[in-house]
């Protein structure tokens, strides 16, 4: 497996594509006939355009489909990147008052991926001349809506960040977030509009994802864990079994580590192919806890004999990096369900299940390694009471006998 593995990691450049009149696009719409269109890499979008040198105007077209009756449908233009977000986009959907189709601007700024609070519309710091929207049938799933807007470019700009979605509902006049598909994740494409050149990344497996994800969550929220538990909880047992605990300690962190590092790695290639799509704070806790992770191993490397003095300082770096590992991948395992949206999934609902289990397994061991103990020092001060009474008594006679 790990040979395939590197040879993912290996072949993963972006391609440029360049696009003609595909069967699938077409310069003729109910508006007006349009001078170029391209077919888009996903949903089955299609765009048609017509570019206006001399005064540097943009007549766009943008074909889409609905997913559901109470869905949307978006486009737009990122003035920086080719992401969602910062994206000044037109969103398409049912007027909840009359019915009827409209078309209302929004500007996707960052909190938009959390959803904290309702979209709302309002007009774009950019230069859109017109927009409208029509539809040939009506709004039920798979119908298709055209989005026409006319835009005025920067002079001798010729390259747009283009992104398009679609979503299943609608709160008000609030699109709510789209669906996390590869193919909902990779709708956006660098287009020339002169040469009708569309550079974009390949779309990312799903099945790549789950794999991703399951090792992750196989790694470094269950086997990991397991592996530090076993060490803390065997070790007491040195007498009975010698140092047979750390052999199966360090066996099971090396397989969660290098599972751990293959799920990372397919985590770096699907974050460089899914050009402006970026995961900020999973990316971070799974760089993170990666970084802790090789520095956890590299540190058996450099395991100093138990007669060193500089012993008990690797021991206390031993258990805070550890530890700290341990909680970060845990914690990225969540943020991993939120990404892959997943957060009331029986996925999410079997993980937790599996990680309750086992802290409520170490929370049994721990309590009764801590009665053991608290029991042995009770019996160790007895014995040594005990054995200084004795003395004293017997120092007590000796000193009768010589007097």
């Amino acid at each position: 497996m790990l040979p395939l593995l590197f040879l993912i990691f290996l072949f993963h450049p972006k391609i440029l594509l360049t696009i003609t009149e595909a069967s699938r696009c077409t310069i003729s719409t109910p508006l007006k006939t349009y001078e170029k269109c391209i077919s888009l890499p996903t949903q089955g979008a299609t765009l048609a355009w017509t570019y206006h040198a001399k005064n540097a105007t943009l007549d766009l077209a943008f074909t889409g489909t609905f997913i559901s009756p109470s869905g949307w449908v978006a486009c737009g233009i990122n003035p920086t990147s080719p992401s969602m977000t910062g994206t000044r986009a037109l969103v398409s959907f049912s007027d909840p008052s009359t019915g009827s189709l409209i078309v209302l601007p929004f500007i996707l700024d960052p909190s938009v991926k959390l959803q904290s609070t309702p979209l709302v519309s309002q007009p774009l710091d950019l230069s859109l001349l017109t927009s409208s929207v029509s539809s040939r049938s009506g709004i039920r799933d798979g119908d298709t809506v055209q989005i026409f807007f006319t835009i005025k470019l920067s002079p001798n700009r010729t390259r747009i960040n283009f992104v398009w979605n679609r979503g299943l509902y609608v709160q008000g006049y609030s699109p709510t977030i789209h669906p996390t598909a590869a193919s909902d994740l990779a709708s956006h494409a660098v287009i020339d509009i002169v040469s009708t050149a569309s550079q974009t990344g390949p779309p990312i497996s799903s099945n790549l994802r789950w794999v991703h994800g399951t090792l992750n969550c196989v790694s470094w929220g269950i086997i990991l864990p397991i592996g530090v538990a076993l060490a803390r909880y065997l070790r007491p047992f040195t007498s009975l079994f010698g140092p047979t605990w750390f052999y199966v300690h360090a066996t099971v962190q090396i397989i969660g580590f290098l599972a751990g590092t293959a799920g990372f790695a397919i985590g770096i290639i699907m974050g460089n192919a899914s050009v402006g799509v970026t995961y900020g704070l999973h990316r971070s806790l799974g760089i993170t806890t990666f970084v802790t992770g090789g520095l956890q191993s590299a540190a058996l490397l450099f395991r100093p004999k138990t007669t060193n003095k500089y012993r008990k300082y690797w021991k206390s770096y031993h258990h805070f990096v550890g530890y700290s590992s341990i909680v970060l991948g845990v914690v990225n395992v969540f943020q991993g369900f939120e990404v892959m949206g997943l957060s009331g999934s029986y996925w999410k609902l079997s993980y937790c299940l599996v990680l309750s289990t086992f802290i409520g397994a170490c929370i049994a061991l721990e309590v009764n390694a801590w009665v053991v103990f608290c029991r042995r020092a009770e019996e160790e001060k007895v014995r040594r009471e005990g054995g200084g009474e004795v003395s004293q008594n017997s120092n007590f006679g000796k000193g009768r006998v010589s007097y």
